[in-house]
C-alpha cells in the first residue's frame, strides 16, 4: 500500500526472499507433522525440537549461498528495485544503531513479558481461547514493530529488506514453537496442540505459499494498486480470523 511505483512483488523479488518463504513452509510443515509421530520426548523435549533449529540454520545458510551466488534471477524491468536505501551518509554511527538496536529489542521483550498477563485474562473474561486472542490481540500487537520496519523500509527504498524482514521474521518465529515444547515439562507440546492451533499454521502456509506464487509471478499492477496476491492474503487472514471466532462461538 505505502510503495505505488508498482506491486512490491514485483520491485522485490529475489532469490533469498523466495528461499526464505520456502523455508517458512518447511518449518510450518514440521511443526505440523510433529503430532503425527509418537508422543515420546528426551528430557522432556520432543525430537522434532532439534531439528526445527537445525532446519533453520541450514535454510539461513542456504539464504545466504541465494543472497551472495544466486542460481536463479528475476527478469530486470523498470520497476525493479535493488536495496540502495536514501541517505545512507546522514544515518548514525554504526556503534550507535548497535546500542539502540539491542535497547530497543530489551524494551520489547520485557514489553513481551508483560503482554502475556493481560492476554491470558482478556481470553478468560472475553470466553475466547487462547488462540483467538493470541491471532487477534497478541499477534497484531507485538507485529506493530515489524510492520513500521517493513513501512519505514519500503520509504527510504529498501524493498528487499522490507519483503525479507516480514518473511524472515515469520520463520523466525516458528523457533518460538521450539522454545515452547523445551520450556513445557509435561511432555511433546506438539502433541498438546488444540485444533485451532492446527488451523492457524495452515492458513498461515496456505498465504506463504499465494506470496510466493507471487514472488515468482511478479505482476506490475494488480487489484487495488497493492497486487492480487497481497488483496488474497488480506483475505484468507480476515477469514480465517472470523473462522476461528465463529467456530468458538458456535462450540459454546
Amino acid at each position: 500500500m505505502v510503495y505505488r511505483r508498482a506491486n512490491l512483488e514485483h520491485a522485490a523479488a529475489s532469490a533469498p526472499n523466495m528461499m526464505q518463504n520456502g523455508l517458512l513452509i518447511c518449518l510450518l510443515a514440521l511443526i505440523l507433522f510433529a503430532p503425527y509421530l509418537p508422543d515420546v520426548t528426551v528430557s522432556g523435549v520432543h525430537p522434532v525440537t532439534p531439528v526445527l533449529f537445525a532446519v533453520y540454520l541450514y535454510g539461513i545458510y542456504l539464504v545466504r549461498a541465494a543472497s551472495t551466488s544466486p542460481m536463479w534471477l528475476p527478469s530486470v524491468t523498470r520497476e525493479t528495485r535493488e536495496d540502495k536505501p536514501d541517505d545512507v551518509t546522514a544515518m548514525p554511527p554504526l556503534s550507535r544503531l548497535w546500542v539502540e538496536f539491542l535497547v530497543l529489542m530489551a524494551i520489547l521483550g520485557i514489553a513481551g513479558w508483560a503482554l502475556e498477563p493481560a492476554a491470558t485474562v482478556i481470553a478468560t473474561k472475553t470466553n475466547l481461547t487462547q488462540t483467538v486472542v493470541g491471532v487477534l490481540l497478541t499477534a497484531v500487537s507485538t507485529s506493530i514493530p515489524e510492520l513500521v520496519t517493513s513501512v519505514a523500509a519500503v520509504r527510504r527504498g529498501a524493498l528487499t529488506l522490507a519483503v525479507g524482514g516480514i518473511i524472515g521474521g515469520n520463520a523466525f518465529d516458528t523457533l518460538f514453537t521450539a522454545a515452547s515444547d523445551i520450556a513445557y515439562r509435561d511432555g511433546s507440546i506438539y502433541h498438546a496442540m488444540p485444533e485451532d492451533s492446527k488451523f492457524l499454521a495452515v492458513l498461515t502456509i496456505l498465504m506463504s505459499g499465494v506470496l510466493m506464487m507471487g514472488l515468482i509471478r511478479r505482476e506490475r499492477h494488480g487489484i487495488w494498486k497493492i497486487g492480487m496476491e497481497s488483496a488474497v492474503i488480506m483475505v484468507l487472514y480476515v477469514f480465517g480470523a472470523v473462522l476461528l471466532v465463529v467456530g468458538i462461538q458456535a462450540s459454546s
